[in-house]
């Protein structure tokens, strides 16, 4: 089970689930190729604030779950975990390169979503909900009654 980290000024937990195809969705994971990939993540969590938490490789892409700090945005994340990997793999394993012409070895996109330990979307919003039942100065915010105006 993740653990929450703790900042100077702050605690979070925060989990990424993360999927990542393999350019034209092609299968060039065999065993080696996974070995490798282990250890590019072992290096990538001591380089950087990116736990991965579980790595699933299906047959032309890979499933992360992912923990890391809020100063990381997921666009970083994703960025970091797919370049060095890229990189990596065509370093130790040219013959993977020949497999993937053009140099890439993610596609452009990926999915990504977030994970909550704690509570999934409804519980937090009947959580939210409820604070004014118990506190009676406590106000209720709806998105309904809020507008912001740009101009």
């Amino acid at each position: 089970m993740s653990e929450h980290i703790h900042k100077r000024h702050n605690k979070s937990l925060l989990l990424y689930h993360l999927v990542c195809p393999i350019k034209y969705r092609r299968s060039v994971l065999s065993d080696e190729v996974e070995k490798s990939l282990i250890e590019v993540f072992k290096n990538i969590e001591n380089r950087f604030e990116i736990n991965f938490v579980e790595i699933g490789a299906d047959d032309n892409h890979v499933h992360f779950l992912i923990q890391s700090i809020p100063m990381m945005s997921v666009k970083q994340i994703a960025q970091t975990v797919k370049s060095i990997t890229a990189k990596e793999l065509f370093r130790l394993h040219p013959e993977v390169k020949q497999k993937l012409w053009g140099g890439n070895f993610w596609t452009a996109g990926y999915y990504v979503n977030t994970v909550g330990q704690y509570a999934n979307e409804d519980v937090i919003l009947k959580y939210i909900q409820n604070q004014g039942e118990i506190q009676s100065n406590y106000k209720m915010l709806h998105k309904n009654q809020l507008r912001i105006v740009f101009e």
